[in-house]
C-alpha cells in the first residue's frame, strides 16, 4: 500500500476560507456563531459528566426540564442568558465568565 503524499494539506483556516468564506463575510460570521453556541452545549455536557450528575439531574438542581439539558448539549435549541447562568450557577456550582472580542 502507498503511502499518500501529504502536500493536499491545508491549515484550518485556510478551510474555513474556503468552506464558508473569509473571515467576516456573512457566511463565515453565521458559521462562527454556531460554532460558539456548540461549544457551549459541549462544555455544559463535560462539566455535568465531571460532576457526575445525569440530564435529569442537572435540570432538576436548574429548575428545568431533561428534555432542555439535552437540547443544550446536542445544539438543538438557542438558550437564554439567564437560563444559562442559572445552569451553570445552581446546576453545576459554577460561574460564568464572558470576554469580547473586537
Amino acid at each position: 500500500m502507498k503511502s499518500k503524499k501529504l502536500n493536499n494539506l491545508v491549515s484550518w483556516d485556510d478551510h474555513l476560507d474556503k468552506k464558508y468564506g473569509k473571515a467576516g463575510s456573512p457566511t463565515r460570521e453565521k458559521y462562527e456563531e454556531e460554532f460558539e453556541s456548540f461549544k457551549i452545549g459541549v462544555l455544559i455536557q463535560e462539566a455535568r459528566k465531571q460532576k457526575n450528575l445525569t440530564q435529569e439531574e442537572l435540570a432538576l438542581k436548574s429548575g428545568t426540564t431533561k428534555n432542555y439539558i439535552s437540547r443544550i448539549e446536542n445544539d438543538a435549541s438557542d438558550i437564554r442568558l439567564s437560563m444559562l447562568m442559572r445552569i451553570i450557577r445552581e446546576g453545576l456550582g459554577g460561574h460564568l465568565k464572558f470576554s469580547l472580542d473586537f
